[in-house]
This record gives C-alpha cells, sequence and structure tokens, in this order.
C-alpha cells in the first residue's frame, strides 16, 4: 500500500471514529419536533384520496363496522413509510433517485413504468373524484370539473414558491375540512360505538368484503407514495456531519408520519362508520359509487349529508391531486434525472398522468366513479415495484452503514410484502369471473409481472457514490433549517455515509 491511501485510509477510520463518538442519546424536544411537521400531512394526504375513500364506503356497505383491514393496512404503511423517510435522511437521496443511481438502465425503466402506471391510476381516482364533488355541488358535468380541478391543482402548487411551510399549512387546512366535514356526517348516522371496537379486531366475513379489503391495502399502501415521502423529508436541512442529527431525523419524522396517519385512519373510520349506519338501515344496499353516496346519505340523514360529503370529497380530492403532482415529479425526475426548469417539469409529469383522467372524463361519464376498486386493486399490484427496493436499500450496510434494518425487520417487511403479492393473485383467480381466454391472459401477464419482480430483486447493491453540494441542494422546496448551530459552512459537510 503507498503512502497517500495509507494517509487516505487512516483519514477515512478518523471520520468514522468521529462520526460514531457523536452517539449522544436522544432527547426528546417538542419545539424542534415542530420542525419536523409537515411532510407526514402530505404523505398522509394519499390515504385520504378519492380513491381510499371509495374504499371506505364499499368497506363500510359491504363489510359493515369491519376497520380491522383499515388498522392493520395504516400500521403496516406507517411501517413502510418509516423506511421511505430513514433512506431519505440517510442518503439525502429519493428512493426514485437511489434505484436510477443503483439499478441498471432496463430495472430503472421497469421501475418508473411502474410506478407511473400507479401514479396514473391514482390520478384518475383524485380527478374524477373532485369533479364528482363538483358536480354534487354545482350540478357541472364531470369532464367541467375534471378541467377545473386540473386548472386549479396547477394554480395552488404555486404556493411551494412562498416558502415549504405555506404549503404545509394550506395541506393541514384541506385535512380540516375533511375531519369536520366526514366526522359531521358520522355524528349524523350515530353509529354504534361498541361495534366500532368491535370491527376493528374483528376482521371481515361478509360477502364481497376481500375484494373490498384488498382494495383498501391499495388505497392506503400507495407505491407512488412511498417514492414521494423519501422525497419530502429532504425539505428538512439536517447537520448530516452528526450521527446523533441524522438518529434525530428519523425519530420525529416517524412521529410526524405516525400523527399524520392516525388523523386519516380516523377520517376513514368516520366515513366506513357512517356508511355501515347507511347499509344497516337500507334493506336493498344498492352498488354506491362516490356520486350516488350523496344521494343515499340525503336520503338516510337529510339534504344537508349530502353537501357536507362534496365538500369534503372536493378536500380530499384537490389536495391529492396536488400530492400526485409532487410524486410524479419527483418519480420522473429521480429515474430519469430531467434537468428543466420547473414549469416545464410539472407540464410533462403532469400531461402523463392527468390526460388519461381527462379522456375517462369524456368518454365513460356514465361509470366513472364504478371503477375505483379496480384502481385501487391496481395501486396494490404495484406496490411490490416500491416495496422491494425499499427493503433492499433500507437492509443495505452499503447503502445505510449503521442505520440499516434489523434482520428481523427486513423479516418483517419482506414477508408481508409477499403476502401482499399472494393476496393479488388469489383475488384475482378467485373473486374474477374469467373466460378461458381471460385466464390464458391474465396468466401470461402474471408470468411478466412476475419476471420483472424478479429482476428488480436480483440487482446487486452497488455502494454509494459522494453526493455534490449541487445535489444536496437541488430541491423542490426551500429547506426548512433544523438544527441552530447548522453554520454557513454548510457546505463542507462530509457525512461518512454520503
Amino acid at each position: 500500500m503507498d503512502h497517500s491511501s495509507q494517509k487516505r485510509n487512516e483519514s477515512e477510520e478518523a471520520k468514522w471514529k468521529k462520526w460514531n463518538e457523536d452517539e449522544k442519546p436522544f432527547k426528546f424536544n417538542f419545539r424542534k419536533m415542530l420542525s419536523f411537521v409537515g411532510p407526514g400531512l402530505l404523505m398522509s394526504i394519499a390515504y385520504l384520496d378519492p380513491g381510499n375513500i371509495a374504499g371506505d364506503l364499499e368497506a363500510g356497505v359491504k363489510g359493515g363496522y369491519s376497520f380491522w383491514t383499515l388498522m392493520w393496512a395504516t400500521i403496516l404503511g406507517h411501517f413502510y413509510q418509516v423506511l421511505a423517510a430513514k433512506i431519505g435522511v440517510v442518503t439525502q437521496r429519493n428512493l426514485a433517485k437511489l434505484c436510477a443511481e443503483q439499478f441498471t438502465h432496463k430495472t430503472r425503466y421497469i421501475l418508473w413504468i411502474m410506478t407511473e402506471l400507479a401514479i396514473i391510476g391514482s390520478d384518475i381516482q383524485e380527478v374524477i373524484g373532485s369533479a364528482t364533488a363538483l358536480k354534487i355541488i354545482f350540478g357541472i358535468e364531470i369532464w367541467v370539473g375534471a378541467l377545473i380541478t386540473i386548472l386549479d391543482s396547477f394554480l395552488f402548487l404555486f404556493i411551494h414558491y412562498f416558502g415549504i411551510r405555506k404549503l404545509e399549512f394550506f395541506f393541514a387546512f384541506l385535512i380540516s375540512v375533511m375531519v369536520v366535514t366526514f366526522f359531521l356526517n358520522m355524528f349524523t348516522a350515530k353509529p354504534d360505538p361498541t361495534e366500532i371496537l368491535k370491527g376493528a379486531v374483528i376482521p371481515p366475513r361478509s360477502k364481497g368484503s376481500m375484494t373490498a379489503a384488498l382494495g383498501l391495502v391499495g388505497a392506503v399502501i400507495m407505491p407512488h407514495n412511498i417514492y414521494l415521502y423519501s422525497s419530502l423529508v429532504l425539505s428538512r436541512k439536517i447537520d448530516v456531519r452528526k450521527k446523533s442529527a441524522v438518529n434525530e431525523a428519523n425519530v420525529y419524522n416517524s412521529i410526524d408520519s405516525a400523527v399524520s396517519l392516525t388523523i386519516s385512519f380516523c377520517i376513514s373510520t368516520a366515513i366506513i362508520s357512517t356508511f355501515a349506519v347507511y347499509s344497516i338501515n337500507e334493506v336493498d344496499k344498492p352498488e354506491l359509487t362516490l356520486e350516488s353516496a350523496s344521494d343515499a346519505l340525503a336520503k338516510t340523514f337529510g339534504e344537508s349529508s349530502k353537501y357536507i360529503w362534496a365538500v369534503g370529497l372536493l378536500a380530499a380530492g384537490q389536495s391529492s391531486t396536488m400530492t400526485g403532482t409532487y410524486a410524479g415529479q419527483f418519480v420522473m425526475e429521480g429515474f430519469l434525472n430531467i434537468q428543466l426548469p420547473i414549469y416545464q417539469r410539472v407540464l410533462i409529469t403532469r400531461s402523463i398522468a392527468i390526460v388519461p383522467a381527462l379522456c375517462i372524463a369524456f368518454l365513460n361519464k356514465d361509470s366513472l366513479t364504478q371503477i375505483d376498486s379496480y384502481l385501487n386493486v391496481l395501486q396494490s399490484v404495484q406496490l411490490p415495484f416500491a416495496l422491494v427496493p425499499l427493503v433492499k436499500f433500507a437492509s443495505s450496510p452499503l447503502i445505510m452503514n449503521q442505520f440499516q434494518i434489523s434482520s428481523r425487520q427486513t423479516i418483517f417487511a419482506s414477508g408481508f410484502g409477499s403476502l401482499l403479492f399472494l393476496l393479488n393473485f388469489f383475488i384475482i383467480f378467485s373473486e374474477s369471473e374469467l373466460s378461458g381466454f381471460q385466464t390464458l391472459l391474465v396468466v401470461l401477464v402474471s408470468l411478466l409481472y412476475i419476471s420483472f419482480i424478479v429482476v428488480v430483486i436480483m440487482e446487486p447493491i452497488k455502494p454509494l457514490k459522494p453526493i455534490s453540494l449541487k445535489e444536496l441542494e437541488d430541491h423542490e422546496f426551500d429547506r426548512v433549517e433544523i438544527d441552530d448551530d447548522v453554520s454557513e459552512d454548510y457546505e463542507n459537510q462530509k457525512n461518512p455515509i454520503l
């Protein structure tokens, strides 16, 4: 070994020694925690989009007071979101960018296409959900409402130019609207508290509840939302020279996501409870869509319930359309490394996802909201293309070093990911009425689908390349300062992990 190599190795060892010596015990600070509150709110919006609401509606009508699936899907979703946040904080890269750096071009494009399909499916639900709300309130056509939703979403996105905190407060306001509206309808319905508690511990067993349950999983654990959250946490500027600061950020992000997802769970619980009461009171129990649900509420609980429902649905659709925009940007920029002005990136990424939603609004106006359950299942089908790279990176010492997850956590994450994978095929083959040709087609597509997953699983992990200051600061939002002692020499930060 030459003198320069030996000196470099000694420098690396000294750097790691200093990094390890910074192992300060975590001390909770409420004020500092408030600095981290925000990304979790934007992430939780995806748990409250119109597709999720449609899943809650269907679960309430078909399963009654059954919150078992929703509760465990939310807990599982939180676990995966914590992994996504940890990857973002430790590597200072979002999941899409990390995939682009680690994987071959073939794998990168497979992941991008699959994630983009999930975004398209989600956008269809979000745009149509908002358009449905506008139709209920103002009586306008669905396609007109879809155009309004798309246009005002672009306008609202400019709020982030006033700062990330302003944007987060705006989303907090929209979530508050959902809390007020959906809980008002629940209090009007007067559900049985005992049945609500039972529903949290007893799995759904009624006919058709399995499809509704899987739809809920797809609505709650959305693949593109995992990519989104890994990027949102980068809006907090931490001192990555300090191991304690990185650990602290991971803890506070976990708390932020837990509180945000608890709020989303409570809102979904209110929706399921409302329609469980409706299901009990209604003898015929017709199939409900987001639009016909408003008439069902008006008939059962009074005319005001119809408009309260629509206002909550509009807040859900509008907010989720905006977060879908950010998800589309981060996913495309990360996977394809697009270097364009922000307005051009927004137009390109949004056109790919929103144009299909607009086409459906024009061409299929008589059965728009009836496809929600299938789109939720689509989200569930796309999950492996987010979970496989997520677990690979989170469990790799080459990526996470001392912050890699334990072997037990790896087994847990992989096990439940595999369970969701098997459930998809169970639903497709057991509850779908397919002809011989359709079954053959599904089998062929399934084999191709499995081969794509195997390709991602087999990709080797490489050591991380050093990240430049430009890449560190090149984020959609102005980064929020966290540590008081982060000085002007932020440019010279050297994180051993990076």
